[in-house]
């Protein structure tokens, strides 16, 4: 009889510990990470390479699908004394929200505008980025003595 116990003991220590055991983790699906691919989105003004820092959303993902594997040049023109404006030739997602910008501020405008600030407005915009390497004074030079270019690459 004892003999017994100890099998149906062992048993149950047995069982017990087996469902003790470290649960299998399904495999995740795997998700592409666009940030990266977003933050090497480069932005030069005439041939000035400037640095970005930009944001986070699906305007920004979609523009940067928009480069591509090649380079974007668009033609800006001045407009209002404090901003350079020029046309995508597409529509990007948008999520205007009313903005006050300053110098250095990178917006979408009606979901196909790329605007640049080399001063201040209030309205609403998307938020692409921020150039970050370049004073207002910088930029009013680089960008407020007629149309540029500008080059997005990879």
């Amino acid at each position: 009889m004892k003999r017994i116990i100890c099998i149906v003991v062992s048993v149950l220590i047995m069982l017990f510990c087996a469902g003790c055991a470290p649960e299998q983790i399904p495999e995740t699906e795997t998700v592409e990470d666009t940030t990266n691919e977003v933050r090497t989105l480069q932005l030069s003004i005439d041939g000035t390479e400037v640095s970005v820092e930009w944001e986070n959303n699906e305007s920004v993902e979609a523009l940067s699908e928009l480069v591509g594997s090649e380079q974007l040049s668009v033609q800006l023109s001045m407009y209002g004394g404090f901003e350079q404006v020029g046309s995508l030739g597409k529509s990007l997602p948008k999520n205007d929200e009313q903005t006050t910008t300053q110098a250095g501020d990178i917006v979408l405008y009606s979901g196909n505008q790329i605007v640049i600030f080399y001063g201040s407005n209030s309205w609403g915009y998307t938020r692409l980025g921020r150039i970050t390497d370049k004073s207002g004074e910088e930029l009013s030079k680089l960008l407020g003595n007629g149309d540029v270019t500008i080059t997005l690459h990879k």
